[in-house]
């Protein structure tokens, strides 16, 4: 029997077996229907003409449908009309295979999170469902080279974002390294030309993106699908939208007594918190994450306890500083860099800034049930935390801050992403 060449499955594409339309009605008890229409979205790929690659994973059939039609009117509450369309009808302007579906996915999720930041440059790039660079910029250029340089090995095959048109100046940076995909509302003269050095690279172009912020508060229909067949119906998630002046010093109440936070927050302070806040909305829960001037430090996802992700958030942000040193100063990633001296030097330099965390804020999905978790980010110097509130021992973290002269607000809001 020959041997399987196995890196063939990446090459495959399963046979389109999914249905063109796909319908999904409500029903309530008087019998007043509520139908959703969705198509089969697909694309032409070297005159052939298919929808998504495969799923998850290569053995896996998949398909991509988008509404055409029946929008859920609950209450007060309505999805988002028929015809807007995002990740769910991308134009490929270069493709050197059909897209899978971790790439429609992946590209999704940068936007779920780039619709806040529509006032300044920003990029966001993706690994496996959760950012791994989120920073703006004064211009494009900057923002992406931010973004990457926050966890430049994570970037690598991950899928890269941006709000803006690109320029000759961007897509330089981005053909430097390898990606997946490539999402933004436009592309300038010569670009493609420029990003088509790479030949598998996904170029795709959604114009919505230029209307991104139009999304900001707009509710779908999110289906969770269980082993059994059963599905769980919910509305998409909304994090708050917080102006600065309404970001409240954290404040409790324990046995009779009041505990509230001794210090206010700077007014850059406020601006990465609500910055820290809009990307956690994006990242996969139990998770914790550290950002400074517009750019994540450390992000730590999916752990079963907040200790815990709060030390992974901490570890990555100590090895992607010594890393991005590396790169920069040396050419060089740092765990391939042979000079003793150089290492010792680079270890003291990211010990000194605590991996870049000293006077970064802290943003945690949910509440910290004790304070050792926060104390993980004060002790590496963070100076604000921004989370939800509503534990028993708040008065602990508080208590915690007030130590290191450190802020924190609550949000009175969950930020989960399962």
């Amino acid at each position: 029997m020959a041997e399987k060449n196995l890196a063939s499955m990446y090459r495959e594409m399963h046979p389109d077996l999914f249905p063109a339309r796909m319908e999904i009605a409500f029903v309530d008890e008087s019998g007043s229907r509520q139908t959703m229409v969705y198509e089969k979205a697909g694309w032409t790929v070297d005159g052939e003409r298919r929808g998504l690659r495969y799923g998850e994973n290569p053995d896996q059939e998949a398909a991509l449908y988008r509404p055409v039609n029946g929008n859920l009117v609950l209450g007060e509450v309505a999805s988002i009309s028929a015809g807007r369309y995002l990740a769910s009808d991308v134009e490929l302007l270069q493709s050197g295979k059909h897209p899978g579906k971790i790439n429609i996915t992946d590209a999704d999720s940068a936007l779920n999170i780039l619709r806040y930041f529509s006032d300044q440059p920003c990029t966001v790039i993706i690994k496996h469902n959760n950012p791994c660079g989120v920073a703006l910029g004064i211009t494009l250029a900057e923002s992406y080279e931010r973004a990457y340089l926050a966890d430049r090995v994570a970037a690598f095959g991950g899928t890269v974002a941006v709000n803006r048109p690109i320029d000759a100046e961007t897509a330089e940076r981005i053909s430097e390294s390898y990606s997946e995909v490539v999402v933004a509302p436009e592309y300038e003269e010569g670009v493609l030309e420029i990003l088509g050095r790479r030949k598998n690279l996904r170029i795709m172009r959604i114009g919505n993106i230029e209307r991104l912020a139009t999304f900001v508060g707009e509710r779908f229909v999110d289906f969770k699908s269980l082993m059994d067949g059963g599905v769980v119906v919910q509305w998409s998630y909304l994090p708050k939208q917080f102006a600065e002046t309404e970001l409240l010093p954290a404040r409790t109440e324990y046995k009779g007594t009041n505990y509230s936070i001794s210090r206010a927050p700077t007014e850059q302070e406020r601006r990465d918190m609500i910055f820290g806040w809009l990307v956690e909305s994006g990242v996969t829960s139990n998770s914790v994450i550290f950002v400074r001037d517009g750019i994540t430090v450390g992000i730590g996802t999916g752990e079963q306890d907040r200790v815990g992700v709060a030390e992974i958030a901490r570890d990555k942000a100590f090895r992607k500083m010594a890393d991005r040193i590396a790169w920069l100063r040396y050419g060089s990633p740092y765990n391939l860099l042979d000079d003793a001296d150089r290492r010792r030097e680079i270890d003291a330099e990211v010990a000194e800034n605590s991996g870049g965390i000293r006077g970064s804020v802290m943003v945690s999905d949910g509440f910290f049930p004790f304070r050792d978790g926060v104390d993980i980010g004060l002790t590496e110097g963070v100076t604000a935390v921004i989370q939800p509130g509503g534990s028993i021992r708040d008065f602990e973290v508080i208590q915690a801050c007030n130590e290191r002269n450190a802020t924190m607000v609550f949000t009175g809001q969950r930020s989960f992403r399962h």
